[in-house]
């Protein structure tokens, strides 16, 4: 090896002051809605700027991570249904429930059928124009869905757009 080469090798990084060296990017992980996401689609966002928290990417990694049970609770309070007949509507024994009281989170198909259940009380409520009104619907046996009980036949994604259709029927006039 030359002089040189022992020289490049011994020779020290320069020192840079942490003052002069650039930020490093923080990684940007997607916020979480942690709590609200029930009364965000019962009564809709109480700002213009919580309509972009509740866009579906955020929605979509919240529901992920699983809803607070807190959530499922508020959802019970604003449909006024008892627990363990909620409880049933959505395919929740009571011994899972317990657990997930336990751990505090719903786990993600759990929170995407409460958030299916808000939705429709939510659009319901559109409809119908109170929240009286729109409980006593879905939970009402409904000519327009063969005799069923809006919430009961919600318990599929087929079944609660049906319940939307018939909701979206029923306000432009054609209650069939």
């Amino acid at each position: 090896m030359s002089k040189d080469a022992n020289k490049d090798k011994a020779k020290k990084p320069e020192f840079i002051p942490p003052a002069e060296l650039p930020p490093e990017p923080v990684p940007q992980e997607p916020m979480m809605l942690s709590e609200h996401v029930v009364g965000y689609f019962v009564h809709g966002p109480e700002a213009s700027a919580e309509e972009e928290a509740y866009a579906a990417p955020r929605l979509i990694a919240t529901l992920h991570s699983g809803l607070p049970v807190c959530e499922l609770e508020e959802l019970q309070v604003m449909l006024g249904v008892p627990m363990d007949k909620l409880l049933r509507m959505l395919g929740i024994s009571k011994a899972t429930w317990h657990r997930r009281k336990a751990l505090g989170r719903l786990d993600p198909s759990e929170s995407d059928r409460v958030v299916r259940f808000a939705r429709l009380m939510g659009r319901a409520i559109e409809v119908l124009e109170t929240d009286a009104a729109a409980r006593r619907w879905l939970t009402a046996a409904q000519f327009g869905l063969g005799g069923a009980v809006p919430l009961e036949f919600a318990q599929t994604e087929v079944g609660a757009r049906e319940v939307e259709n018939l909701l979206g029927r029923m306000e432009s006039g054609v209650y069939s």
